[in-house]
């Protein structure tokens, strides 16, 4: 070894080592131990043992380590003691042709030494010194051993990425909702666009503003993937805030009180509200519990427009918004930092110039975003990439079961199998508040909003995805109707609706005329589904029954064997009943009139 530790005649690339337990290259300055029996090596061993020294000696055969990529045997002993080292040391303690030590000692044939001190006969082949590697070649092997640390460095820098950017990611516990990233079922993530003007020095308006939820949107993926829903939140419907625990950061949980008959944006940040407190709500509003939420400010609209190169946006006319501080032409146009935020407030100069107008223009946004992210030119750009994961990373707040790149990354993967033709945007029906005279706020449709709820909840995409129902099924609800008169049903309650089959009683005989209709109480456990009993005579009572409920045809259960003249179907109610009166089944298209818009759709332009 040289004074700094490092064996001669080795060369430093070889020394990095590929380590697959680690899967990384380490440095070894001691090459691994041999065994000591092994094939000899090249012009050693062998000719150790065939070099005769003048004086008649014999040398000695010895025994010679295994081959080492051309070095000669690597730790092999003679059978005198002497070891084979890298440059092929032959037994004894003599050097060989080439330099192997023979038995004795002297020098052999070439410049070994005999036993004698006499050179070997003539006969004996000089063998030819070892040639130096060429120019090539070693350069080669300087190149793998550079391209070790190379990947090293790299490997560093993955990793220095990594914590960059999990630094960048700010979670919070809102105490609902999955502690896991992704699921096999439908996921629901909620999204908040917060005022809150904290840290940018009232750029854009009270920089003391506690920040509520100026735009909200649930986004919906069903369990098959196929299709998407984003359902706008009107930040003025009037709704129940219910008690909110959040965690204070001491570690305790305050419960904030609950409230009726209020915007809905105060959900967040009035009275120290979190994210966890407008996932509530929207779980009250709309029966959809969120998995996970999402929140940014208005510096994320600037950074991330501007981390993806821009985002096309369409306008039906001029606008020149005093309070927005957007002025475009007429046409087509990119918005990236503060062009991109000033479009997104824009709500005077469009529309009806209010809340409603300004969750179009978002969509729009969003929508043409979400294209330009998944657009080839975005994928395909590893910078792109790193500065967008980036820019959102530093963006977000997230719950802590997406709290980090990693999660992230897995809910992201997943996410992105849903295609950007079936998501869909759409806005939950509402009206004029009626209980003011001049209208600054706005209530759920009663008539509308559930029908949209209900789909949304049971996968029902928005865009038409057709999903194939079995032959069997769809015969069941075919054929003749008996009159409601002639329809005998006892309706059991296993809804866990308390008075859901009184209920529905009532409704079937005041409502439809379904005169022999009785309670038959409560069935023998809650069920998940309802279903309907009935006998291949009682068919044609069950398509009536059917069509009056609303009731699928997997919800129809046909025995084998006809039933008496005057017995009744039995009817039980699970927990897919609502009200009576409101179709079982969950409606297949959407409710006329609803403000939606497809994301794959690029002819939106803003009026």
């Amino acid at each position: 070894m040289d004074t700094q530790g490092r064996r001669q005649h080795v060369d430093p690339a070889d020394q990095w080592v590929f380590d697959p337990e680690t899967g990384s290259y380490q440095l070894q300055l001691d090459p691994p131990q041999q065994p000591e029996r092994g094939v000899p090596a090249q012009g050693a061993g062998r000719r150790a043992q065939r070099v005769q020294p003048q004086g008649g000696g014999r040398a000695r055969p010895g025994r010679s380590g295994a081959e080492d990529e051309g070095h000669g045997a690597v730790g092999g002993r003679s059978a005198d003691g002497g070891r084979t080292a890298g440059a092929g040391r032959a037994a004894g303690n003599g050097r060989a042709a080439g330099g192997g030590r023979t038995a004795a000692g002297g020098r052999a044939a070439g410049g070994a030494r005999g036993e004698g001190g006499g050179r070997a006969a003539a006969r004996t082949s000089r063998r030819r010194p070892k040639s130096r590697k060429s120019a090539k070649k070693r350069a080669l092997i300087w190149t793998a051993g550079t391209l070790g640390v190379v990947v090293i460095a790299a490997c560093i820098g993955v990793y220095a990425l990594y914590q960059q950017l999990n630094g960048n990611i700010n979670a919070i516990d809102p105490g609902i909702g999955s502690k896991n990233a992704t699921s096999t079922g439908p996921v629901n993530i909620l999204v908040i666009g917060t005022d809150s003007r904290k840290g940018l020095k009232g750029k854009y308006g009270d920089s003391a503003n506690v920040g509520h939820a100026d735009t909200t949107i649930l986004f919906h993926v069903s369990k098959d993937r196929s299709n998407a829903t984003a359902l706008s939140i009107p930040r003025d419907i009037i709704t129940d805030i219910p008690d909110c625990p959040t965690k204070q950061p001491d570690g305790s949980t305050k419960i904030i009180p609950a409230e009726s008959g209020v915007r809905f944006n105060t959900s967040l940040g009035q009275y120290g509200r979190d994210p966890g407190c407008t996932m509530r709500t929207v779980k009250a509003l709309t029966g959809i519990t969120p998995d996970h939420f999402m929140m940014a400010n208005f510096d994320a609209v600037k950074d991330l427009s501007t981390a993806v190169g821009g985002v096309e946006v369409c306008l039906a006319k001029d606008i020149d918004d005093p309070d927005s501080h957007l002025k475009l032409a007429k046409g087509r146009h990119t918005v990236a930092g503060e062009q991109a935020l000033a479009f997104v407030r824009t709500r005077h100069s469009v529309g009806f110039g209010g809340d409603l107008s300004r969750i179009e223009l978002q969509q729009q946004f969003l929508s043409s975003m979400m294209r330009k992210m998944k657009s080839g030119d975005t994928l395909t750009s590893p910078t792109k990439l790193l500065k967008l994961a980036n820019t959102a990373t530093k963006a977000l707040t997230v719950d802590t079961g997406i709290g980090s790149v990693t999660k992230l990354s897995e809910l992201a993967k997943d996410l992105s199998r849903v295609n950007t033709k079936n998501i869909t945007f759409a806005t939950v029906p509402v009206i004029d508040n009626p209980a003011e005279k001049v209208h600054t706020t706005v209530v759920l449709d009663e008539t509308k909003a559930p029908q949209l709820f209900s789909m949304v909840k049971d996968d029902v995409s928005l865009t038409e995805v057709k999903k194939k129902q079995k032959a069997s099924d769809a015969a069941k609800l075919k054929g003749p109707k008996a009159d409601p008169i002639n329809v005998r049903v006892e309706v059991l309650n296993g809804s866990g609706v308390f008075g859901a089959a009184q209920d529905t009683v009532n409704w079937l005989q005041n409502d439809e005329g379904v005169s022999r209709s009785t309670n038959g109480g409560n069935a023998p456990a809650e069920v998940k589904k309802t279903t309907l009993e009935y006998a291949p005579n009682q068919a044609d009572q069950a398509r009536r029954l059917a069509a009056m409920m609303g009731l699928p045809a997997s919800a129809l259960k046909q025995g084998t064997e006809d039933a008496a003249p005057r017995a009744n179907m039995t009817l039980t109610l699970g927990k897919d009943f609502k009200q009576a009166g409101t179709p079982i089944a969950t409606p297949t298209k959407a409710p006329e009139g609803i403000q939606k818009v497809e994301a794959d759709d690029k002819s939106v332009c803003a009026k």
